[in-house]
């Protein structure tokens, strides 16, 4: 726009301009060798005009002759750099499509074109990470750091290859480094995981408050990760310093009012001090959210002294705030079960005994139906029953992070470093081959006829009742004994097992009279929610 009124305003001033010309006519004199040279005045500007045309037109082609080596130099450098990013290109499709022959060459191609270029020096490096050569890689890597053009992406590099070969305090250095030039995602992330590792808390806390600063990760995710931070700190100091602990978890609390472990011990923790009103709260709360054995444990024996029928009132006060919730069962069925309630426990455990909850009963739904049979009866078929039925029944939910089941809760995971990873949830099920599904019943000696007749399947214990001396195969949970970390556990294995089990020859047999515990304590299920 601006140009348009410019060359209408120029198109009015030179029609202006001969107007005035037009209307005062005037003449121009030229004296040259002696000859005299008289003009008007309008065909002496056409041809003062004339003549800044030519020199123009002469200035340039004298400049065009004289520029002519460096534009002819010029071409070929462009046509040189053509190839090269062409070159640069094909590399990067190379290395995208995993070729790891093509990709080498077209490194090559394009650093003699190009030169020392980033994007060069980029694709080097990947082409040597693609053929595994790792010290070429780190090697272009530390080329970079001297660049300040690529001096970033050269730290992150030289992080991933730490990470690559288990340096991992290289890589955190590499990370801070890098962290110190510029707030970037991955350099923050990393210096949070490798604190957090090293439990330092602390540094760890400072991290995530960086991050935050550098709106590198958003409010919510920063309020959580510091709930779990502060949480850890608060087990931590739980015996040393119970009260710092309790202010911590009450922060962790304020930030995320779901967090299980925060509410479990802020609860264990004000009712120790008597807050016990201000505990039960708490703990509602928490339980009305998410379902958790620990929180209806502290819930339940939050007043110490309280009878059997206290802890099954306050049981049910519990339930009533989840009413369904298979956990709200659990809860009250342990506490009518200590009551020797029997009925009761019964009563409150149909639901999940029958599939009225559209699932089938788990591992802790089969103990807990043991455990009554156990304080009621004691030793028999029904307990015996009970605990085959645990032994391949589904898992409960447990903390699960990247794949591991752990007992306890952890503010870190033990596979990505990742803050607060562990989730309560139910892990998938365990797939088996039809041959491990199916056992073989073998043939067992009937003293009563002199007759070999099969024992029960696990499947057909399921629907008949156990009797005495009945034989049954079940599929028992193991562990797996590779790769399984004290405080989790891995996928079981399947191994038959044949019910009732004969004594070793060093067996002293069950235990009688007070010393006889409960059939859970004595057999360890590793897919018990613990």
């Amino acid at each position: 726009m601006i140009r348009v009124l410019a060359f209408f305003a120029f198109v009015a001033l030179a029609a202006v301009g001969l107007a005035f010309v037009g209307d005062h006519p005037g003449t121009v004199l030229i004296t040259l060798a002696g000859t005299e040279y008289q003009f008007s005045t309008l065909v002496g500007l056409v041809a003062l005009l004339a003549f800044a045309v030519v020199v123009l037109i002469a200035w340039s082609l004298l400049r065009f002759v004289f520029k002519l080596p460096s534009l002819m130099s010029m071409l070929g450098r462009n046509k040189r750099r053509d190839k090269g990013l062409a070159a640069l290109s094909k590399g990067m499709m190379a290395v995208g499509a995993g070729d790891v022959a093509a990709a080498r060459k077209q490194a090559d191609k394009a650093g003699r074109l190009l030169g020392q270029e980033p994007m060069t020096l980029l694709l080097k490096a990947q082409a040597a990470q693609l053929a595994g050569d790792r010290a070429l890689a780190q090697g272009v890597f530390t080329q970079m750091l001297d660049h300040a053009d690529t001096r970033l992406l050269g730290l992150r590099g030289l992080h991933m290859e730490a990470q690559r070969r288990g340096d991992g305090e290289a890589a955190y250095r590499f990370a801070s480094e890098a962290q110190a030039i510029a707030a970037l995602p991955w350099a923050g992330q990393a210096v949070l995981q490798h604190r957090a590792a090293q439990n330092d808390w602390a540094g760890a806390l400072a991290a995530v408050e960086r991050n935050a600063a550098g709106r590198l990760i958003d409010r919510p995710t920063a309020n959580r990760q510091k709930a779990a931070l502060q949480t850890a700190v608060a087990l931590d100091t739980e015996e040393r310093k119970p009260d710092e602990a309790l202010i911590l978890a009450r922060e962790a609390l304020r930030l995320a009012p779901t967090l299980v472990p925060a509410a479990t011990l802020a609860g264990k923790l004000l009712g120790r001090r008597g807050e016990l009103r201000r505990a039960a709260k708490l703990i509602e709360a928490a339980f009305v959210a998410t379902p958790h054995p620990d929180l209806a444990a502290v819930y339940v024996n939050l007043r110490i002294g309280d009878s059997a029928t206290d802890r099954l009132a306050r049981a049910e006060a519990l339930a009533r705030l989840a009413p369904g919730q298979p956990e709200s069962r659990l809860t009250v069925a342990r506490a009518a079960t200590d009551a020797r309630e029997f009925n009761r426990a019964r009563q409150i455990m149909a639901p999940l005994i029958n599939g009225e909850e559209g699932s089938r009963p788990t591992a802790r739904t089969c103990l807990m139906m043991a455990d009554i049979e156990e304080a009621q009866h004691g030793e028999g078929g029904a307990l015996l029953e009970w605990l085959q039925r645990a032994a391949r029944a589904p898992h409960d939910p447990a903390w699960i992070a990247d794949g591991m089941i752990s007992d306890r809760w952890a503010p870190v995971s033990p596979v990505s470093g990742q803050i607060d990873a562990f989730k309560w949830e139910a892990p998938n099920e365990r797939l088996s081959s039809p041959e491990r599904l199916r056992v073989a019943p073998p043939r067992v000696r009937d003293d009563g006829d002199g007759n070999d007749r099969p024992a029960l399947t696990v499947e057909q214990a399921d629907e008949a009742p156990v009797e005495a001396d009945m034989p049954v195969v079940a599929t028992s949970l193991a562990p797996t004994p590779a790769a399984n970390p004290e405080g989790s556990r891995r996928t079981a294995t399947a191994e038959p097992v044949v019910f009732p089990l004969a004594a070793a020859p060093d067996d002293p047999g069950l235990p009688s009279g007070p010393a006889r515990t409960r059939g859970r304590d004595r057999l360890d299920f590793t897919n018990s929610a613990g």
